[in-house]
């Protein structure tokens, strides 16, 4: 099997330093903003990125430590496994959100959506393109938890 070493290309400015501030829990809405900062070497790759409304940000849990398959997601009791959930915790410490460009001014994209921690390191982007219909997205036991939590 081909190993690749992963590369930051930037660094997230956000103004979360502590990860118990990130929202969390049913109904957590991000809606702070922050900035991707890209390294000077990899701006040229930033090219017509302005015409997208949202980006996929792929980026490092440098901070999480060890992993567990097996965990209880914030906002449910019940224990789910770790491909299940968005825990830190994970076998590769890489997570992957959804952000809405602002702007951009060079080699930083202004961002509203951040849910990484200030000096996160970034490994990719690539513009959001879904055809999927919400009507056929499927929520899984995150569904279950929100009904449960209105009884």
């Amino acid at each position: 099997m081909a190993v690749f070493t992963p590369q930051a290309i930037g660094f997230v400015r956000s103004p979360y330093t502590d990860s118990k501030s990130i929202p969390k829990g049913l109904g957590a809405r991000h809606d702070a903003e922050g900035t991707l900062e890209i390294l000077p070497e990899f701006e040229l790759g930033l090219t017509d990125i302005e015409g997208f409304s949202h980006l996929f940000v792929i980026w490092a849990f440098d901070r999480s430590e060890g992993f567990e398959l097996i965990g209880r997601a914030p906002i449910d009791e019940r224990t789910h496994g770790v491909f299940a959930t968005r825990s830190p915790r994970r076998p590769n410490p890489i997570a992957l959100s959804v952000v809405e460009l602002l702007s951009r001014e060079g080699r930083h994209l202004h961002v509203r959506g951040v849910d990484m921690l200030d000096g996160t390191p970034i490994l990719d982007i690539k513009p959001y393109m879904s055809s999927i219909p919400s009507e056929k997205l499927r929520r899984g036991w995150v569904a279950e938890a929100e009904e449960r939590s209105k009884s």
